[in-house]
């Protein structure tokens, strides 16, 4: 959606801000000065050829590194280039739209880190929603609307820093696996706390009493279930051929 308008592409061009934007697969490129095609067509005619796909990780995600391969297209301006992921099971291609002004470092390794940002992204909205009530604003007036997004995103940083800060103080899974056959650890371990679980932590600080660990047990609970969960995603990953389809 970005992507395609051309009021914010000029905009940021004007000031000299790089930009990663995701487009259609409809969005026109100027790859030469009389050849004109769409993401979609250059996609598919630039994409047989396996030696310009790299599979490189797009960020670390819920479970783990999110690998895609990528391709990297020039276009007629020097400035401009297309910046292609593709899904290594599906097959399934995003297109982005890249500009890096004059005098700024031009690699595919700072466009990919770009695009890979777009997860924590969606996580923030996410998290906004289902825990602070980003999307349960009921007021039609700009300002109210604006109080509320303010309030939601500035609980939202809060509990991001004490998540972050404890992090490394609460973060004991077992070891990944090494090999697709490897069993299981007896014990899982944890994931760190995250956003939800912290605010859980607050709420259950001020909520009505309970019986005495019963916050404890089920937090623990959940943390070691998604730990058990994220360490049987890996070993399944360990199993996948990855090689591209022709």
């Amino acid at each position: 959606m970005y992507g395609n308008c051309t009021q914010l592409r000029e905009f940021f061009e004007a000031r000299g801000q790089a930009y990663v934007l995701r487009v259609a697969c409809t969005f026109m490129l100027q790859l030469a000065a009389e050849t004109s095609m769409t993401c979609a067509q250059a996609g598919k005619l630039l994409g047989r050829n396996k030696r310009r796909w790299e599979v490189r990780s797009a960020g670390t995600g819920s479970k783990g590194q999110r690998w895609y391969a990528w391709m990297w297209i020039a276009t007629a301006s020097p400035r401009h280039h297309l910046l292609v992921r593709r899904h290594l099971r599906s097959g399934e291609l995003a297109f982005h739209y890249c500009y890096v002004p004059e005098g700024q470092l031009l690699t595919k390794t700072r466009l990919t880190r770009a695009a890979g940002l777009r997860w924590p992204v969606e996580e923030d909205f996410e998290f906004g929603k289902d825990s602070f009530g980003l999307d349960q604003c009921q007021a039609r007036l700009y300002t109210a609307i604006l109080r509320h997004t303010v309030l939601v995103m500035a609980a939202l940083a809060i509990y991001a820093v004490v998540a972050a800060r404890l992090k490394y103080r609460t973060d004991t899974p077992a070891p990944s696996p090494t090999r697709p056959d490897q069993r299981p650890p007896a014990e899982p371990g944890m994931i760190p706390l995250t956003v939800p679980e912290v605010k859980r932590l607050l709420a259950d600080a001020v909520a009505h009493p309970q019986p005495p660990g019963h916050a404890t047990h089920w937090r623990n609970w959940r943390r070691r279930h998604q730990a058990r969960s994220r360490w049987f995603h890996q070993r399944a990953r360990l199993n996948r051929d990855y090689a591209l389809a022709t």
